[in-house]
């Protein structure tokens, strides 16, 4: 006799994205796996006294979303602090940072998150100046949203040693005030659980976190331990850790669970919004810059070599096409089998992309970024008609690169990313709507060596699956406006909408 189901969704379109992409109205659920795909009729059978059956109304079912880089500490501080991400204007910035002025205790930081100045009308980076303006006792610090660049008022200046006339620390000095500002491991655990509620409401399972700190690694495994995580987490530790790993015998897929160690994460370059990503010709708005190495190539390549050594996948950071360059020449002299990845990649050669697939690299990249590629806005005032060879999704996938969509919490929202992806500035920068959801699925997936318990709704595979209001197919020009109506993970209801509605 057949065993009941746990959990059984029915009355959908069911799509399992494998190859080829099938469909089908219902899936069958047991013990944290899918047992069934198919016809609605025949699933009904294996609901049982104790099943729960949701009628998904005619819903898309989708394997979950893996966002494959991105920095939940970073999202839950946006969440808990000021969020600057939405602000259209200085002004606004400003007014939010005033707004939580009034909300910390006397003298403590002041702290916005995800700021933009090429969404507001007027040029140029939050400055000292203008943050000298909030009425606050302790320091006022404002993230711009690529992490890159942090913008300080006199108080803040004083505190954390700063020297930067116009309060605008880049690069070093931005990441030594972050480190000054790192939450605790309580705080870091509030900030975690905020992140995971919005990321599981976005149809998000699992994401590979690029774990600066390692408060956030403990956190993250108390909140396994406790029951209290709702999604896979990946962890791809900054290479400064890698003497600490090594000494505790930890590699790429030590772990089980909900937890696993995931990639070493370093930097090449910086990043375009900065005017740090390493170019081989000048910038368009300053044609005397290239950028720069934060980790030089003969650098870059040393760390290659001692985290492979060590039993490491490698995630390599890479904007700028001269950093592009350094990490491709690097990788191809490595495994192919290990998966290494490079991190953004936004301005690729052709060449580089090509060695990239010789070498059986991962491109973990970011669809969203195509908001910036129009004929004004960030892509433009750096890089001028060079903003057309940025992020370019459709070349690297004929090249035979891997794909993992990740969002680097710019926003974190895989439909935004897959909408941007299919309507991308140009034919090379885009995908159909079945690749960019194979890319934030299956590809994040393969980049976690989990393709073979993740990433298609098909049976034995992991249960971790979301169901869509709206299909992405009927609506390619308005994926971004699609709801999430629930997110199940490991065979668990997380998040549903209906309920998340009844809450407020």
């Amino acid at each position: 006799m057949t065993e009941a189901a746990d959990l059984l969704l029915t009355n959908a379109e069911v799509h399992t994205l494998a190859r080829p992409d099938e469909t089908h109205e219902a899936v069958a659920v047991r013990d944290g796996r899918v047992v069934r795909v198919g016809d609605a009729y025949e699933l009904d059978f294996l609901a049982g006294v104790d099943t729960r059956t949701v009628d998904c109304e005619g819903g898309v079912i989708l394997p979950g979303f893996i966002d494959a880089h991105t920095h939940l500490d970073v999202l839950g501080r946006r969440l808990v602090e000021a969020d600057l991400s939405g602000a259209e204007s200085r002004v606004d910035a400003l007014d939010a940072l005033q707004a939580r002025a009034a909300d910390v205790p006397p003298g403590d930081p002041v702290i916005g998150i995800g700021y933009d100045e090429h969404a507001w009308d007027e040029t140029g980076y939050l400055t000292r100046e203008d943050l000298d303006t909030i009425d606050a006792e302790g320091p006022v610090v404002a993230v711009r949203e690529d992490l890159h660049v942090v913008s300080l008022d006199s108080t803040a200046l004083d505190r954390f040693d700063v020297a930067a006339e116009e309060g605008v620390a880049v690069e070093t000095d931005a990441t030594a005030v972050l480190d000054a500002l790192a939450p605790d491991a309580d705080e870091m655990a509030t900030l975690l659980r905020a992140a995971q509620r919005h990321a599981v409401a976005r149809g998000v399972t699992g994401v590979h976190d690029m774990v600066r700190r390692p408060a956030a690694a403990r956190a993250y495994r108390d909140l396994a331990r406790d029951g209290d995580l709702s999604l896979r987490v990946r962890l791809n530790y900054w290479a400064d850790h890698l003497d600490a790993l090594r000494e505790a015998g930890l590699g790429t897929n030590h772990g089980s669970g909900l937890v696993r160690v995931g990639a070493l994460k370093t930097f090449t370059d910086g990043s375009l919004g900065a005017r740090t990503a390493r170019l081989s010709e000048g910038y368009a708005d300053a044609p005397g810059e290239r950028g720069e190495w934060v980790v030089d190539p003969d650098a870059f390549r040393s760390l290659f070599e001692a985290a492979t050594d060590s039993g490491f996948q490698v995630a390599a950071h890479a904007i700028g096409d001269a950093a592009v360059d350094a990490v491709a020449e690097t990788f191809a002299a490595g495994d192919p089998s290990a998966r290494h990845r490079i991190e953004h990649a936004e301005l690729a050669s052709d060449a580089a992309i090509d060695r990239l697939a010789d070498a059986g690299a991962v491109a973990s990249v970011q669809p969203n970024f195509h908001r910036w590629a129009g004929e004004t806005g960030l892509y433009a005032d750096r890089l001028g008609e060079r903003r057309t060879e940025t992020n370019r999704l459709r070349r690297l996938a004929d090249a035979g690169v891997r794909l993992a969509f990740g969002s680097d919490g710019m926003p974190l929202n895989p439909l935004y990313g897959v909408h941007h992806a299919v309507n991308a500035p140009t034919d090379a920068q885009g995908l159909d709507v079945t690749e960019a959801l194979r890319a934030y699925t299956l590809g994040g997936a393969y980049a976690g060596f989990d393709e073979d318990r993740l990433g298609t709704v098909e049976p034995g595979k992991c249960a971790d699956l979301v169901v869509l209001d709206g299909s992405p197919w009927d609506r390619p020009d308005d994926i971004a406006s699609i709801d999430v109506a629930l997110t199940v993970v490991d065979g668990r209801v997380v998040y549903e909408a209906d309920a998340a509605d009844d809450n407020h």
